[in-house]
């Protein structure tokens, strides 16, 4: 009988590794490998040409010498804590309009979610004839409201205000992942605040938001690490100006190791920004005791 049972362990062990080995094998050659080769890369000088040659600590001091890493890591984090809450809110409005009984539901649905599955390059060109200055739909509209016309994405003042601009057209996934958890809120707990008395404001204030807390958490944490990768409209519209205002940290990676060639300090930069997004997203984690609420909990 023991042996039986034995075999019955091993047999049962063998099968999940089995069923886990795609994906173990995936993580291994194409997460885990890659980001041991960066962290081994960042202490090295190589150009992709020549053979690397071990500096140590180069690489990290030079980055705290470095005027673009400054810039870019303030306008990441000036489009992040910018642009995560607005279009948290937003998407959450979006939501609770979707989750209205209303006719053409599904419509409306597909209409707000179908942006945010639109190609990004799609997006970047769709935008770019938008907020042409010369020629755009967006002065066109200003022009005829009779307000000033703007350089939109041409102006460093403007740039990455634009870009959060931008960034709303995008909230489709965001919007879904809260419509799910508004719909998994018990319609029992706003019966038993309307029959106490609470107001539509209310209702939303000590209802939906504590129930939906978790789910705020998690595309908040989700919507941080996203706004720190902004990469491709920022390539293809601006290619980080005017004056570098959208010199994004990601899009100066990419300058550093496929223009510059400076493949060691590349990944030394981008081990700076990875060790950045785990401190946002471990203060996000740690402070979320405080306002989350989860089914059960005291």
């Amino acid at each position: 009988m023991a042996t039986t049972r034995s075999a019955l362990k091993r047999r049962e062990a063998l099968d999940g590794y089995l069923f886990i080995a795609p994906w173990l094998i995936g993580f291994v050659v194409f997460v885990a490998g890659p980001m041991i080769g960066a962290f081994l890369l960042s202490f090295m000088d190589w150009d992709l040409f020549n053979d690397p040659e071990w500096i140590g600590l180069d690489n990290y001091r030079e980055l705290a010498d470095d005027r673009l890493v400054v810039k870019s890591l303030f306008n990441t984090v000036y489009y992040t804590f910018l642009s995560v809450p607005i279009n948290l809110t937003v998407a959450l409005m979006a939501a609770m309009l979707l989750n209205a009984q209303v006719r053409g539901q599904a419509f409306f649905r597909t209409a707000f979610y179908l942006p945010a599955v639109m190609p990004v390059v799609a997006n970047a060109v769709l935008w770019f004839y938008i907020l042409n200055p010369e020629a755009g739909l967006a002065n066109a509209a200003l022009s005829r409201l009779g307000l000033p016309e703007s350089q939109w994405l041409f102006d460093a003042d403007t740039s990455k205000p634009t870009f959060i601009l931008m960034g709303l057209w995008g909230v489709g996934n965001t919007m879904v992942i809260f419509l799910a958890g508004l719909q998994g809120v018990p319609s029992s707990l706003y019966d038993a605040a309307h029959i106490d008395g609470a107001n539509a404001w209310q209702r939303f204030r000590v209802v939906t938001l504590p129930m939906l807390s978790p789910v705020i958490l998690f595309n908040l944490v989700l919507g941080v690490i996203g706004s720190f990768q902004i990469f491709t409209s920022a390539y293809l519209l601006t290619d980080g100006g005017p004056n570098n205002s959208t010199l994004f940290s990601v899009l100066y990676l990419f300058r550093l190791g496929f223009e510059q060639f400076q493949m060691g300090y590349a990944a030394s930069f981008a081990w700076l920004i990875f060790f950045i997004i785990l401190a946002f997203t471990l203060i996000q984690l740690m402070f979320a005791r405080r306002w989350t609420y989860y089914e059960g909990q005291r």
